[in-house]
């Protein structure tokens, strides 16, 4: 009778709605896990196989499994027995590579790799559990309880710098400076293809509408957000092209989506198919160097480098910059000796 009692109270415990997507009127049949592969950011097809078993993944309110066929306005969420963690940040004393630091702000130069805030599958191992770890009490903006100090942020796998506020007076001023888009952002970027002169990519930037993982260009403001991105070559590599980009706006995935919207996606960005051979020869040798070019640089290739502003105190007009990372500077030294020893005719 009592294990009866258990097993009925492990039945009727709370269950809180982690996700939930809503699904579009044009989506094709697609098994379930494959369809969550493309809409939950860091999980792998293992875990959401596992979350399915376990029935933490419902439609229309009910469990499923694995083999399940997506169909266009199914309700998917996932459900756990604990609330979601969003909210809940926990210091933890991870290594940080900080380039500056006094009263009122601090900037870090973020390796790749690192997610910069908690969030769904990431509770742990962020900068700001670092942050929290190395700053009492970090200053936050309404309705971002989970990203204390955070006034922008960079993607996991482009590294560089970020300025974080440690005080209330530091996170205001740096938050209007960025609504102003007076702060100086210059990221390096290595992008597919020979590109022949300067420019400026504009538009409304919003999600995908297939995949949300991901961003999209828009001709309408009812789509998106208005974005502006400069861009200057530094250095020609034949199939590639070396860029300082500087933003004017600072959208989720500007450049990223910015860049592969005129057909030149970051090389090996491969949310936005950079991660494929999109110019160059048919020959093995060249397919070869490529994918090695890959290992030694195995996430998009983009990284901040300059970072200005005037300060929150002193009102001076200050600027960090950091060279490459290893990961970049060897990607980019294989490039340069591949076109030093061959010149591609135009394509």
């Amino acid at each position: 009778m009592a294990e009866n009692l258990e097993l009925q109270e492990q039945d009727d415990q709370e269950l809180f709605e982690h996700l939930r997507i809503e699904v579009d009127k044009g989506q094709a049949l697609l098994r379930i896990d494959k369809f969550l592969m493309n809409r939950v950011e860091n999980a792998s097809r293992n875990k959401i196989q596992a979350a399915i078993e376990a029935e933490s993944v419902l439609v229309n309110e009910k469990p499923v499994k694995a083999s399940y066929k997506v169909r266009p306005f199914d309700v998917i969420t996932v459900v756990l027995p604990d609330p979601p963690r969003d909210t809940e940040v926990y210091p933890e004393d991870i290594p940080l590579d900080i380039i500056y630091e006094d009263n009122d702000v601090l900037i870090v130069n973020k390796e790749s790799g690192m997610v910069v805030h908690p969030g769904f599958n990431n509770y742990n191992g962020t900068l700001v559990n670092a942050l929290t770890h190395h700053i009492q009490q970090l200053p936050q903006l309404p309705g971002n309880s989970d990203r204390p100090g955070l006034v922008h942020r960079i993607d996991k796998d482009t590294s560089g710098l970020l300025v974080i506020a440690k005080n209330e007076k530091s996170m205001t001023h740096l938050a209007k400076q960025f609504f102003d888009h007076s702060i100086t952002r210059k990221y390096i970027a290595l992008v597919w293809g020979d590109i022949k002169e300067d420019g400026t990519i504009t538009g409304y930037i919003g999600r995908h509408q297939k995949d949300r993982r991901i961003m999209a260009m828009y001709d309408s403001e009812a789509n998106g957000r208005w974005s502006v991105t400069h861009y200057r070559v530094i250095e020609r590599l034949g199939y590639v092209t070396l860029l300082e980009c500087q933003l004017e706006t600072g959208r989720t995935h500007q450049i990223r989506a910015h860049m592969q919207s005129i057909g030149h996606p970051l090389f090996n960005d491969a949310m936005y198919g950079g991660d494929k051979i999109i110019k160059g020869t048919v020959f093995t040798k060249y397919k070869q160097f490529v994918e090695n070019c890959f290992k030694i640089l195995p996430r998009q290739a983009l990284h901040a480098e300059v970072i200005g502003f005037v300060h929150p105190t002193s009102k001076e007009n200050i600027k960090f910059e950091v060279p490459l990372p290893e990961d970049f500077r060897l990607g980019l030294e294989k490039w340069r000796n591949y076109a030093a020893l061959s010149k591609p005719t135009e394509e």
